[in-house]
């Protein structure tokens, strides 16, 4: 890789850094690729990500690549993501202009369904979100829905009502069909896959490498769908300015994202539980017991629902995707700002004073030095 292009790219990286934050948006982008059922195989350009140089290595890790959320792009989709932002800047702007009128839509669904807001961006690769985009197996909608999964998923698909095309039905859909997939697979580089070339190639690609790391069986994997991982990777990483749960493995997720991000993994709900329940992103010194209260819900149900709740809203990035069964929901939205008052009011209570904790450490002392009587 010569200095040109990486300068290139470094200054490419540097635009869509600061767009993001002046827009204070999430971006994302990629160019639109079809759905596929299990049996299809695609022919696309090989990644060659073993060959990348050690300084655009560095730069992805020491800079841009490693943002809040602390994780780090897997070496071996360097060179792809590289070459895929270099590709499609042009096609990503606009792709970013459009996603400000349809993703508070999808986010707002995929949070309903207990998924990452980041897998709209699967949209963006699939269909450039077009709710009229066709691909040549029939695949249809901007979610790429293949005719019969479409039904499965409760759509009407006929000449006259394709449902794929609407937006609302077809990202509810969606929203199931990846809710489903992560209940399968339990990783978010290999649900993409299987959203793109279907599980038997996935369990196919498991069986022949003898692992479930993406990263061992993609040569397994069609071309295709290999690529389609990287290309959503790619998408995440120009949209956010940096990786994120979606972007890793579950490994990797749980070596790095030990913090926020990975109370997503933990919950252990059933299905028919993640589809009544409701979700909001909550900010500030909340407290689990006291929002257990207000909702009338046993404190172990409520960690249930919500894995390591104290644990991240202790912490500086104190933000949480509460979820509650639906009754509960109301309950909480209903006495919000009564539960964050109380909540506050105890933590302060339950901090000592700096007289206090200079006392505390005295007796302390005393307790140690002093023979008992």
């Amino acid at each position: 890789m010569n200095t040109k292009r990486l300068l290139l790219f470094s200054i490419s990286l540097c635009i869509f850094s600061l767009l993001i934050a002046r827009d204070g948006l999430k971006k994302k982008s990629a160019k639109a690729h079809s759905h596929r059922d299990t049996n299809q195989a695609y022919t696309s350009t090989e990644d060659s990500t073993n060959s990348a140089n050690n300084g655009f290595k560095d730069l992805f890790i020491s800079n841009f690549m490693v943002g809040e959320s602390g994780a780090r792009i897997n070496p071996k989709a360097l060179s792809f993501v590289q070459d895929y932002m270099e590709k499609n800047t042009k096609d990503l702007q606009a792709v970013r202009a459009k996603g400000k009128y349809y993703f508070p839509m999808i986010d707002g669904i995929l949070s309903k369904y207990g998924l990452p807001g980041e897998l709209k961006y699967l949209a963006v690769i699939e269909s450039e979100l077009k709710p009229s985009a066709r691909s040549w197996v029939g695949a249809v909608g901007p979610w790429q829905l293949m005719p019969q999964t479409a039904r499965q998923l409760g759509l009407k698909v006929s000449r006259r009502n394709d449902e794929r095309k609407n937006y609302y039905k077809s990202t509810v859909a969606a929203a199931k069909y990846l809710r489903d997939l992560y209940g399968e697979f339990g990783d978010w580089l290999l649900v993409i896959a299987a959203y793109n070339g279907g599980t038997g190639n996935v369990y196919n690609a498991m069986r022949k490498s003898g692992s479930q790391n993406f990263w061992k069986l993609q040569y397994f994997l069609p071309t295709e769908s290999r690529n389609h991982v990287k290309k959503f990777i790619a998408t995440h990483y120009i949209f956010e300015g940096q990786g994120g749960v979606t972007t890793l493995t579950k490994d990797e997720a749980t070596e790095q994202l030990s913090g926020s991000a990975m109370y997503v993994f933990y919950r252990n709900l059933s299905k028919d539980e993640i589809a009544e329940a409701k979700t909001i992103a909550i900010s500030g010194k909340y407290l689990s017991n006291i929002i257990a209260k207000y909702v009338v819900m046993d404190i172990d149900e409520f960690n249930r629902y919500n894995p390591d709740f104290d644990k991240i809203m202790a912490g500086n990035n104190n933000t949480y995707d509460l979820k509650l069964p639906a009754d509960k929901m109301e309950l909480f939205a209903s006495n919000k700002y009564q539960i964050l008052s109380e909540s506050v009011q105890l933590l302060i209570e339950e901090t000592p004073s700096p007289s206090d904790s200079t006392t505390d450490k005295t007796l302390g002392a005393l307790a140690k030095t002093t023979p008992s009587k």
